[in-house]
């Protein structure tokens, strides 16, 4: 277990170095309201290790006191977070490497507890190490949080492009019949999995197709050409409502040059690669899309059964191959390439059902709102899930996302993990896949 802890902290810090290894200006500055700076997210990563692996399992005072204030995510929003005295550049460094050697210290001296475990809460933070997965796990959310911000910066590319995404193929079918039936939802023996994905509960489906692989940029070029941006009627009316105001024709960061559709991504101008995942499209326009294109978004259910459930043994996998960790032929994750990759670029990643590319690329949009599975209990603290959830007799002002992206930390992705937004976010690297019922 000690082994895997630090390769894993070791190895997300170096992604987190990576992002903010950039001029001054450009790590304090606010580059968009929907974004905090740069050098808030990199202090708060070392905070929140700080709170984690040393004061709740060391019973230690703070490495820094007076901090926690000022990089507590509740506090302040993102808009505000610019006002703050934070720490600059060069002091947001060294408090990470100072809460990090008191962390592998701990760990040390904790190591017997991991195996054995320990007395009240320090034992449930320690079993399965599970701590230490929420805090690398957090970490590489906040990496993609952080790329999000690099993709909305206005200059040239800061950071180096990733290796080169394989080659995309045609596939046989369109879509994929899932058979009607029970799976498990969930997941309650994943040690590192998240409050909100427990406990694992039956849920019985009836059978539903889902396309094999996610919507292209070509169909939401099919969708904007044919006036699926202009028709109100294929919007529900809070969407339509936004696409007004925000005066919506195409994806985040599309635009039309000529007869040429361009992207920015990253820094880098291109023409929109047309079979690649759409990305950077809200909840909203990827429901206008599904009604346009007769369809609609699958469930949260039916996404998790399509990626995860194997009929031959009645069984949920940690990913749609399997039980084993993401490899590069099998899932686009952790920025190893700087988009997604080509539609048909990983057969070894399919599920049992046929579905592909339901890990990495694009994180997709389902049809349902973010609600507690049946049994959930808060763990360790109420802010990372439960304060997220409707209030009684209300529905949930947010829809989840499941699968992960190309900017997503392998840690940080399975066919369990739930995502969630607001349905008007483009700034996430999401897209979509589309469903039906079955006749």
């Amino acid at each position: 277990m000690r082994t895997r802890v630090v390769s894993e902290l070791e190895a997300v810090r170096r992604r987190s170095l990576a992002y903010t290894d950039v001029d001054e200006d450009e790590l304090v500055r606010q580059h968009s309201p929907l974004m905090s700076p740069l050098v808030w997210d990199l202090a708060h990563i070392g905070n929140y290790e700080d709170l984690w692996l040393v004061r709740a399992l060391g019973q230690a005072a703070a490495t820094r006191p007076g901090l926690d204030g000022v990089y507590d995510a509740f506090r302040h929003d993102r808009a505000s977070r610019a006002r703050l005295s934070l720490l600059g550049p060069e002091g947001s460094r060294a408090y990470l490497r100072e809460v990090r050697a008191r962390a592998f210290e701990l760990l040390d001296h904790l190591d017997p507890a991991l195996a054995h475990g320990d007395d009240g809460t320090r034992a449930r933070l320690l079993t399965g190490g599970f701590v230490y997965g929420m805090v690398i796990q957090h970490e590489h959310q906040h990496d993609e949080t952080m790329l999000a911000t690099h993709q909305l910066r206005i200059g040239a590319a800061l950071l180096a492009a990733g290796l080169p995404a394989p080659p995309g193929r045609p596939v046989a079918r369109r879509e994929v019949l899932v058979p009607a039936g029970p799976f498990t939802f969930g997941t309650s023996d994943d040690p590192w999995a998240y409050d909100n994905e427990r406990p694992a509960h039956r849920v019985d489906l009836p059978a539903f197709w889902i396309d094999t692989l996610p919507v292209s940029n070509r169909a939401q070029l099919a969708f904007l050409e044919a006036g699926g941006y202009d028709d109100e009627r294929l919007w529900s009316s809070a969407g339509w409502d936004w696409r007004q105001r925000e005066g919506l024709t195409a994806p985040a960061f599309w635009w039309r040059d000529g007869d040429t559709w361009l992207r920015r991504r990253l820094g880098h101008v291109e023409p929109v690669p047309l079979d690649e995942p759409v990305q950077h499209v809200c909840w909203y326009e990827a429901e206008a899309h599904a009604r346009w294109a007769g369809r609609r978004l699958p469930t949260e259910a039916e996404w998790e059964k399509a990626a995860a459930h194997d009929p031959a043994t009645g069984r949920s996998h940690r990913y749609p191959w399997g039980d084993t960790a993401p490899t590069p032929d099998r899932a686009n994750l952790g920025h190893r390439t700087s988009g997604p990759a080509p539609l048909g670029a990983y057969p070894a990643g399919a599920s049992p059902c046929g579905a592909e590319q339901m890990i990495g690329d694009v994180w997709e949009w389902t049809a349902s709102g973010f609600t507690p599975h049946p049994g959930f209990r808060s763990h360790p603290y109420r802010e990372y899930s439960e304060v997220f959830f409707p209030k009684d007799g209300e529905s949930s002002a947010f829809r989840v996302l499941r699968g992960g992206s190309w900017a997503t930390g392998a840690p940080a992705c399975r066919a369990t993990f739930r995502n969630w937004d607001y349905p008007i976010r483009r700034q996430i690297f999401a897209g979509f896949r589309l469903a039906r019922d079955a006749d």
